[in-house]
């Protein structure tokens, strides 16, 4: 065997395997939207007890968690029926998760389904060795009863996650809010999408700066909860610009980010970005966060960026008022 033989093999046997699973109503949404985003190097799995919400789910590979017990009726909205559910169900959602190593769980909090199945699965990918990344949404601030639910789930499933992404609908209204209902969801959705797509396609493609596995571990390992924003800018002064969005706009309220555990950055542009634009959105946030030595970044070139930058800033061990761990 030759050497570029024998790089080619162990290049490939070293690439991360990655699966997304949504759970429940709000998770089966959100994956068939990544689903149509087309994410390299990534199996997209959906897993629900309502039968008729997982038919028109889009996936790789869907489970109807619970069979037995609900009959695809769905849960009713009771988070203790989802635990059930999933339970029911483990060994068929861990046949579809088994190749990988880095596992995203994206479910809503605060109903039955997701609120439910999300613990249960965590816990059996962290028993597997598996890099176990949450991505769940807390409902608005008048949902009373479902909000405190869903932080209830949230603290449950922090609890089995190496780091969970919370975003709380509450925030979306400060860049979505004149938006119609669906469109506005559609805002989390994106989130979601670009957050999972900008870390999976980084650590499993060539990058201009590459992410590797071992760097996103160092970061979200027991990492707690994390916060995500997200800045698009042109222009003059353009990263200056999408940095200041990315930290001043993330999805959960966070007062003050300077202590956080972990800064995991992707910053993506056209074939005009340069390496001093790259390096300056590093420098800027770890102004923003200067107690944490735990801070990797990664950066792509993508066409269809053309005269633009976008950066994405993951906080891991962040505080938030709601006190979610």
């Amino acid at each position: 065997m030759t050497l570029e033989s024998r790089i080619s093999e162990l290049a490939s046997a070293a690439r991360p395997t990655v699966a997304i699973i949504g759970l429940g109503g709000a998770g089966c949404n959100i994956v068939s939207w990544i689903a149509q985003k087309e994410i390299l190097g990534s199996k997209i799995i959906a897993a629900d007890t309502d039968a008729m919400h997982l038919l028109g789910t889009k996936a790789d590979a869907k489970v109807l968690m619970g069979e037995k017990m609900y009959q695809g009726k769905g849960c009713g909205g009771f988070a203790e029926r989802g635990i059930e559910a999933a339970r029911e169900s483990i060994k068929e959602i861990q046949k579809e998760l088994a190749a990988s190593n880095l596992v995203f769980i994206i479910a809503g909090m605060g109903g039955g389904s997701g609120t439910g199945a999300a613990p249960v699965v965590a816990e059996a990918t962290r028993e597997a060795g598996i890099l176990t990344i949450g991505c769940v949404m807390l409902p608005f601030s008048y949902e009373v009863l479902r909000r405190k639910k869903g932080i209830s789930g949230i603290k449950a499933l922090a609890a089995q996650c190496d780091s969970l992404v919370v975003i709380d609908n509450s925030r979306l209204r400060a860049i979505a809010g004149s938006l119609p209902l669906r469109e506005g969801f559609a805002v989390a959705n994106e989130f979601v999408g670009n957050f999972i797509k900008s870390i999976t396609e980084t650590i499993t493609q060539a990058s201009l700066v590459n992410l590797d596995y071992s760097d996103l571990r160092s970061v979200v390992e027991r990492g707690g909860i994390s916060a995500i924003g997200i800045g698009d800018a042109e222009g003059e002064n353009r990263i200056e610009k999408a940095v200041a969005q990315a930290l001043s706009t993330p999805l959960l309220d966070v007062p003050d980010i300077s202590g956080a555990y972990g800064v995991l950055i992707h910053i993506a542009g056209g074939e005009d970005m340069t390496l001093g634009e790259v390096t300056q959105a590093g420098e800027l946030i770890l102004q923003k966060a200067p107690a944490t030595g735990r801070i990797v970044w990664g950066a792509k070139v993508d066409e269809s960026l053309a005269g633009h930058v976008k950066v994405t800033a993951v906080l891991t061990g962040v505080v938030s008022p709601d006190k979610l761990t």
